[in-house]
């Protein structure tokens, strides 16, 4: 007894707050403002060459080396890899080592603190990853990336890291058949001669690197409505064309504004929807969203409708506002998936919402046993393992559904509000995150949260009533089952169905142990008790 005590005590005062385990040397001496990245593509061979401008800051004095991840040649990438022909600064080379997958770039004199400098990395080599060279549903040959989390650094020099974020540019040639897509804005399209073409995007708005996207293929390309100024526009394949145009016409503008009605402005400068070959379901890379060639189908599919609902949350939650690091992954995932299902309960009726939540709870169960281990905030990192799993999506949209019905669902928004104008097109936390809804709500949360992302074990309840006709009341039993045995405290809502009764009653209790017992008050034997009617507790429940 005394050890439970003492776990559930360490349960309570444990903080969210992690040191950086993940290993990524971090350097906040360095401050990356803007990347132009100047890349050949050809239809010979898959050697890509770049020249990689990087603008940044030294926000310490006596900076001497700059670091960037770049993967390099070597046995384990099977001879592909990137090979460093220069680096420079104001036309003068810098000496530098190229290994470990670290480019590492010397300074002659450590700049002073916030001057800006660009260095200019020239570099040439097949990619082992991320940049995927290969043919499309079709066998059309198509160049398409796919970053996330930390596969940027397989094409470009980089600091592959959620923690910096910066703005970009993409400057390609590449055969002129292709067209180009990229973040930002189309500044330039030009017939360099009769094969090669040059295609210039920018985005202004700064945001980490795994969410640069660039693909060149053969594209049928529409411009298919406008949102607050800006274009929304849709990117398949020539053979794909009516089926594509006809699977992404609908609902990217209704999810754009219902965002932006509750969360706050949306960041970008368009929003274009992409057929590619280098993802599965979608990818949410930011005014440029990559969905599974698979998925275009011509048949305006659920499953591909709540897909591009899912990405475009993730322009609000994982891109404007982006997680520090990997351990707070949820602030992404969790977010966008639970903000899906708050699209089609304002879209599509809260039946819908209710159907999808309730699948979100099983697929919790079913994940947890498989893995019993996993919690949603942990120390992680893409540089050893992966940074998440079903949990952290279906998991942390539950524990956003919960922390909306305790708190009530006007400070909820406030309080998403706050916490989106606070770190918009910056990096935050889970600790921001709680900061903010106690703030909106007048409450501390932090044994909430604490429970749902810390703990790796759900609740499980066993109940049992009867009905005392002497002193007309409900008795009703509920213990809590699961193996850890440290209690969750929540509350619990329970449906009392009375013959003959115009209204449902709803009873809501609250627990605090491993067990408990309750009364109700009640003149007549009810019919049928049903444990959390309006499904807004995460938990598995069974009557003795």
């Amino acid at each position: 007894m005394k050890l439970k005590s003492l776990l559930i005590a360490a349960l309570l005062i444990t903080s969210i707050n992690y040191a950086h385990a993940d290993g990524y040397p971090r350097n906040y001496a360095i401050d990356i403002i803007h990347y132009a990245f100047n890349l050949t593509f050809s239809d010979q061979t898959d050697e890509m060459k770049g020249i990689a401008s990087i603008t940044l800051q030294c926000k310490q004095k006596d900076v001497k080396q700059i670091r960037l991840d770049l993967i390099n040649q070597a046995d384990k990438w099977k001879g592909k890899g990137m090979s460093v022909q220069s680096v420079s600064l104001n036309d003068k080379a810098l000496k530098f080592t190229h290994k470990n997958d670290e480019l590492l770039i010397q300074l002659e004199a450590a700049p002073a603190i916030n001057e800006s400098i660009t260095i200019v990395v020239t570099y040439s080599g097949i990619p082992a990853g991320g940049m995927k060279i290969q043919p499309t549903k079709f066998g059309d040959r198509s160049f398409m990336c796919e970053n996330w989390p930390n596969n940027a650094r397989h094409w470009l020099p980089t600091v592959d890291h959620p923690y910096d974020k910066a703005t970009s540019e993409f400057i390609v040639t590449a055969p002129a058949h292709y067209k180009v897509v990229s973040n930002g804005l189309l500044l330039e399209e030009s017939l360099i001669d009769k094969e090669n073409k040059r295609t210039h995007w920018k985005q202004t708005v700064p945001v980490s690197c795994w969410l640069f996207v660039l693909g060149i293929a053969d594209f049928a390309v529409q411009y298919v409505d406008e949102f607050n100024g800006k274009s929304i526009q849709t990117w398949v394949y020539p053979k794909d064309r009516e089926k594509g145009f006809l699977d992404f016409k609908s609902p990217t503008k209704q999810v754009l504004q219902f965002y932006s009605d509750y969360v706050g402005p949306y960041a970008y400068e368009k929003l274009a929807n992409i057929e590619t070959q280098s993802v599965g379901g979608g990818m949410e890379t930011s005014s440029a969203i990559f969905y599974d060639e698979k998925l275009v189908t011509g048949e305006q599919s659920v499953r591909l409708r709540n897909v591009v609902i899912h990405e475009i949350a993730h322009q609000w939650f994982g891109n404007a506002v982006t997680e520090s690091t990997w351990d707070d992954a949820w602030l992404s995932e969790g977010f966008a998936t639970f903000f899906t299902l708050l699209f089609i309960e304002n879209a599509y009726g809260h039946e819908e919402f209710y159907t999808g939540i309730k699948a979100a709870r099983k697929t919790v169960y079913d994940l947890t046993k498989k893995d019993s281990t996993f919690s949603i905030v942990a120390n992680r990192s893409a540089e050893t393992g992966l940074v998440t799993s079903g949990l952290t999506y279906q998991k942390g949209a539950w524990t956003l559904h919960m922390l909306r019905e305790r708190i009530g669902h006007d400070n909820f928004r406030k309080g998403i509000q706050a916490y989106y104008k606070k770190y918009f097109n910056a990096n935050t936390t889970t600790s921001n995150f709680i900061a903010e809804m106690e703030a909106a709500s007048g409450q501390d949360l932090k044994a909430f949260f604490n429970q749902y992302l810390l703990r790796s074990d759900n609740l499980q309840l066993k109940g049992s009533w009867n009905y005392d006709a002497v002193n007309n009341k409900i008795v009703l039993k509920l213990q809590q089952t699961q193996s850890s045995q440290i209690p969750f405290d929540f509350p619990i809502e329970i449906a009392v169905y009375r013959t003959g009764a115009v209204a449902t009653e709803i009873v809501k209790l609250n627990m605090h142990g491993l067990t408990a017992e309750f009364n109700i008050p009640s003149t007549t034997k009810p019919e049928l008790l049903v444990v959390d009617p309006r499904a807004v507790l995460l938990h598995e429940f069974e009557w003795r």
